[in-house]
C-alpha cells in the first residue's frame, strides 16, 4: 500500500457484518493545524472486546472517537502507531505511542496535558468522552512497555485494566454478599482475567466466595485446564447451580435468554448482576423490564478507575496494576498463541471470524492494515 494513501474499516451500525473500505489521500504535514500529530498506526489486537465496542457504539458512545460517515462506525482498537508528522513542539516525529486507535492507517491528534510520559487528545469531538480512552502512553517512559511484549500489550493490557477493575470493585462492595460470583463468556480474555485475580487474591480477603465460569460445550475442557475457575459449566447447566446461595454475575455474554435464565434461577439469592461484554452479541435481545433479583447493572470501567486514581493517586494505581498484570502475563504465556498478519484481506478475515464467535480462544490476534 502506498504511504500516500489513509485506509478505514467501516462496519454497518445496524449490521456489523456488514462492512466497507474506505481510501483517501494521507494528509499532510501543511494539512495540519498547529499542534496536531500525525499517527501512522502499526499495529492493533483484536478481540471480541472490540465486538462488544460495536454493541455497545450508541450506549457507551464508541462510536464517537472517530466519527465516520452516516450510518456507519469504527471501531476502536488498543495498539501502537508512529508519529510520522508533528506541528507540536513537545512530541517528535518517531516517537511510538500506545492507545486507543480506530481500525486505519492513520490518525490525527491534538495533544494536550501534555507530560513525559502522556498526553490527551483534546480533540473537540472527543472531550466529551472519557479521559482514560483519549489518553496515549509515549512508550519511551511507560513502566509497563517492553519492545519484546507488544504483542500481548495490545491484547491483554486494556481487557486485564478492566478485569483489575471489577475485582476491585467487587473487594471493594464485599462482594455484594455474594458467596458465588458467575462469570459468563468463561473463556473470554476479560473474564480470564477477572477468574485469576479473584483466585489469587481469595486467600487475603475476609470473604470467602466461589468462582463459577459458564461457557460452551465447545470450550469446556480449556477454560476447565486453566484452573481459574471452582467450577466450570457450560450454558446449559444453569439449573446445576447451588440457588439457595446468594450469588452476583458478572456478564461477559451479552446473551439474553442466558442472563434471564440466571435471574430466574437464583431470584433474589442474586445480589448483584453486573453487564460487561458482549461477546455473544448477537444473542443479546431485549431483556424483560422486570427480573427476578438485582437490577441488571451496566460496568464502566472508566468509573470505577477515576474512583481509584482520586483515592490512591496516579503512581499507587499503576503500581498495583503492574503487579497484577506482570502475574497474569507469565500465566497467560504458557497458554496463548499469538498470531500476527497483516493486510485488508486479513482484516476483513479476522473480522468476520470474531464477530462470528469462531475464535480459538487460545488465539490472540495482532492485526495490521499496512501490508508488510
Amino acid at each position: 500500500m502506498s504511504s500516500a494513501v489513509a485506509t478505514r474499516f467501516l462496519v454497518n451500525k445496524q449490521q456489523f457484518a456488514k462492512t466497507q473500505w474506505v481510501e483517501e489521500k494521507r494528509p499532510t504535514k501543511e494539512q495540519l493545524a498547529e499542534g496536531q500529530l500525525l499517527l501512522s498506526v502499526d499495529c492493533f489486537a483484536f478481540t471480541a472486546n472490540n465486538i462488544t465496542y460495536a454493541a455497545m457504539g450508541n450506549a457507551l458512545r464508541y462510536w464517537e472517537f472517530f466519527p465516520a460517515e452516516e450510518g456507519q462506525g469504527v471501531i476502536p482498537v488498543w495498539g501502537f502507531a508512529d508519529v510520522i508528522e508533528s506541528r507540536c513542539g513537545d512530541i517528535a516525529v518517531g516517537e511510538r505511542l500506545y492507545g486507543y486507535y480506530p481500525m486505519a492507517t492513520h490518525l490525527i491528534v491534538e495533544p494536550g496535558h501534555i507530560t513525559s510520559a502522556s498526553f490527551i487528545d483534546v480533540s473537540t469531538h472527543r472531550q466529551p468522552l472519557s479521559v482514560i480512552y483519549n489518553q496515549y502512553l509515549r512508550t519511551a517512559v511507560d513502566p509497563l512497555y517492553n519492545a519484546d511484549s507488544e504483542a500481548m500489550q495490545m491484547l491483554l493490557r486494556p481487557l486485564f485494566t478492566t478485569s483489575f477493575l471489577l475485582d476491585d470493585l467487587f473487594d471493594d462492595t464485599d462482594f455484594y454478599g455474594a458467596e458465588t460470583l458467575v462469570l459468563t463468556s468463561a473463556s473470554s480474555k476479560t473474564a480470564l482475567g477477572l477468574a485469576y485475580l479473584l483466585q489469587q487474591h481469595r486467600n487475603q480477603r475476609q470473604h470467602h466466595y466461589e468462582i463459577v465460569g459458564l461457557t460452551s460445550s465447545r470450550n469446556l475442557k480449556f477454560v476447565e485446564g486453566l484452573g481459574c475457575y471452582d467450577r466450570v459449566l457450560n450454558y446449559e447447566q444453569v439449573s446445576e447451580l447451588d440457588a439457595s446461595k446468594a450469588a452476583a454475575t458478572i456478564d461477559f455474554a451479552g446473551m439474553g435468554e442466558l442472563l434471564v435464565a440466571l435471574h430466574q434461577h437464583y431470584a433474589d439469592q442474586l445480589k448483584y448482576s453486573c453487564l460487561v461484554g458482549a461477546s455473544h452479541w448477537d444473542a443479546r435481545g431485549g431483556l424483560p423490564k422486570e427480573l427476578p433479583g438485582a437490577v441488571p447493572t451496566m460496568f464502566f470501567a472508566p468509573s470505577q478507575a477515576e474512583k481509584r486514581l482520586k483515592e490512591w493517586g496516579g503512581a499507587e494505581f499503576q503500581k498495583r496494576l503492574a503487579s497484577a498484570w506482570y502475574r497474569f502475563n507469565r500465566f497467560v504465556a504458557d497458554w496463548m498463541v499469538v498470531n500476527q498478519e497483516s493486510g485488508k484481506e486479513a482484516v476483513e478475515r479476522i473480522y468476520q471470524q470474531t464477530l462470528a464467535g469462531n475464535i480459538d480462544p487460545k488465539m490472540g490476534y495482532i492485526l495490521s492494515l499496512h501490508d508488510q
